[in-house]
């Protein structure tokens, strides 16, 4: 092999290595743990969406085609907002809210609304809802016993509308509900009068209640001394003496007798 020939595979060979750094990016890709990818397939057909989004790990890409990576962990943000209350009335509203896109959609994602899809879909579709809901109800309501079910009724308007762009919604918390300080303080005093109003009705009931049962059990011993009083003849009361004589009778004790000494001739004893 002469030099001249020997000098081209060399030129060669350096190009080649060139190449190689060069495209060392595009060829070689790492996905990291809690991401998926999506390849684009520059000369067939584009976005491949048909396959199985990338896994984590190290793959192999032709240096012509470009891999999207999308983080498909759940993601967590907050979002405060003014909205307007069923009487007109101004609230600003804190919420926060956990999201990912549906991993095995990515292509789809990628394909109808892009990387930026927290922006351009999942937070105006939650203030969609929320003024929506919050519309709904009086800032009482805001304020104490809907708030719970203020909170579901925004998290499945949210859901429905976002799972159809292949994004999955996990929860949404209001954090806080910001009411001008007359409305609160008017709204503490009216169910803390409702609490007092609760309470004395409760007392009240009580009250009842015990009046209730005594009157029940008076005419139940009235009943009771009716029944005793019809029943005790004089024979019966005679009998239960002699009854009662026989048992002392028995006693071990020093006692007197006397036959015949009651105003019904029962005998007396008389004892220590």
């Amino acid at each position: 092999m002469n030099q001249n020939k020997i000098a081209s595979l060399g030129i060669i060979a350096f190009i080649l290595i060139i190449l190689v750094i060069a495209l060392s990016n595009s060829l070689f890709v790492t996905i990291d743990a809690g991401h998926r990818g999506v390849l684009f397939k520059r000369f067939s057909g584009g976005l491949d969406m048909q396959s199985e989004p990338y896994d984590q790990g190290f793959h192999v890409i032709a240096p012509w085609n470009k891999l999207f990576i999308y983080d498909v962990r759940i993601n967590q943000a907050e979002a405060k907002m003014q909205v307007l209350s069923k009487n007109g009335l101004n609230i600003t509203i804190d919420v926060s809210y956990r999201y990912q896109p549906t991993p095995s959609k990515l292509a789809f994602l990628h394909n109808e609304v892009g990387s930026e899809y927290q922006t351009n879909i999942v937070i105006p579709d939650l203030k969609a809802a929320t003024r929506e809901i919050i519309g709904k109800y009086l800032p009482e309501e805001l304020y104490s016993s809907k708030r719970e079910t203020i909170q579901t009724e925004i998290f499945e308007r949210t859901r429905d509308a976002i799972t159809k762009k292949h994004i999955i919604l996990d929860a949404v918390l209001i954090k806080d509900i910001g009411l001008p300080a007359t409305v609160k303080e008017a709204i503490e005093e009216k169910l803390e009068a409702e609490q007092t109003a609760l309470k004395f009705e409760y007392i009240l009931d009580q009250e009842r209640q015990e009046a209730e049962r005594k009157v029940i059990e008076a005419e139940a011993k009235s009943k009771a001394n009716d029944l005793l009083n019809k029943s005790l003849t004089a024979n019966i009361l005679k009998d239960k003496g002699i009854e009662a004589t026989l048992e002392i009778a028995k006693s071990p004790n020093s006692k007197v007798v006397i036959i015949g000494g009651g105003d019904d001739g029962m005998p007396l004893i008389l004892g220590n």
